[in-house]
C-alpha cells in the first residue's frame, strides 16, 4: 500500500482527479479502450468535477459503478444520479457509461447480464474505491449476506448484496473484478476514516472488507 497525504482535501481532489486522467490517457495510448470504475456519495464529487473537463477520448472510455442501490436512477439515493450531475458532464459526458442499474425487480435478476456488460472491460484501468467507517469499499458490508462469495478469488463479477446497514438491496463489483484493476486508488477524508484504516490493516478482509484491496492500493488521505 501507498499512503498520500495532502495539506488539504482540495489539494487531493486535484491531484487525484490529474493522476486518474494521466493513468486513463496512459491507457489509451497503448490500446483503443480504458475503463473507469468509481463510487457512489459526496466524497468524490470534488474529484469528479475536476475530472470531467480533462482532455481525454472520452468516447473510448467506458465508465461505471463499483456498486449501486437497487433504486431508480433519479430517486435522491441513486449513486448514477449523483455520477451524471458530477462526472458524466462535460468532456466526460462523451464516455460510454455501463449503468448498474437495469430496471429489474431484483439486483438478482440482473447479476448475470451485468456481468457479461463488465467483462469486456476487464481488467480496469482505472478503480477509485471509498470507504466507510464500518471499513466497508464498493457494497462489500461487515456482515453482508454474500459477503465472502464476494471476496472469493473465483467470485462473480457482480453479486446482488444485502447487508443490515445498507438501507436496499444492492448490486455490486466483487473483490477479483476490482482487485485486478491496473491502477487501484482508495479516497479517505478525516480523521475517523484514516483510524479505520489503520485498523482494517490488522484485520481479515470479512470484517474489514476495504482490506482486500489495500496491498496493491494508493490511498489518498487529507484532513
Amino acid at each position: 500500500m501507498t499512503f498520500k497525504e495532502y495539506p488539504d482535501r482540495e489539494m487531493l481532489c486535484l491531484s487525484l482527479a490529474d493522476q486518474i486522467a494521466s493513468q486513463l490517457a496512459q491507457q489509451l495510448r497503448s490500446s483503443d479502450t480504458a475503463s473507469l470504475c468509481v463510487p457512489g456519495g459526496t466524497s468524490p464529487t470534488p474529484v469528479f468535477e475536476t475530472l470531467s473537463g480533462a482532455d481525454l477520448d472520452w468516447d473510448r472510455v467506458t465508465i461505471f459503478l463499483g456498486d449501486e442501490r437497487w433504486v431508480d436512477g433519479e430517486h435522491k439515493r441513486s449513486n448514477s444520479r449523483l455520477l451524471r450531475r458530477h462526472l458524466l458532464r462535460d468532456r466526460a459526458a462523451a464516455a460510454n457509461y455501463i449503468d448498474l442499474y437495469t430496471g429489474t425487480e431484483t439486483p438478482d435478476e440482473a447479476a448475470e447480464s451485468l456481468a457479461e456488460a463488465i467483462r469486456p472491460h476487464l481488467p480496469i484501468s482505472v478503480v477509485l474505491l471509498g470507504m466507510g467507517n464500518d471499513m466497508h469499499t464498493a457494497s462489500l458490508f461487515p456482515g453482508a449476506d454474500r459477503l465472502a462469495d464476494a471476496l472469493a478469488s473465483d467470485a462473480p463479477l457482480v453479486l446482488p448484496i444485502r447487508a443490515e446497514g445498507a438501507e436496499e438491496p444492492r448490486i455490486t463489483l466483487t473483490r477479483p473484478a476490482l482487485a485486478d484493476a491496473m491502477n487501484l486508488h482508495v479516497l479517505i477524508m478525516g480523521p475517523e476514516k484514516r483510524e479505520a484504516l489503520e485498523r482494517a490493516q490488522k484485520l481479515d478482509a470479512t470484517e474489514a472488507p476495504i482490506r482486500a484491496f489495500l496491498d496493491n492500493a494508493t490511498v489518498h488521505w487529507a484532513e
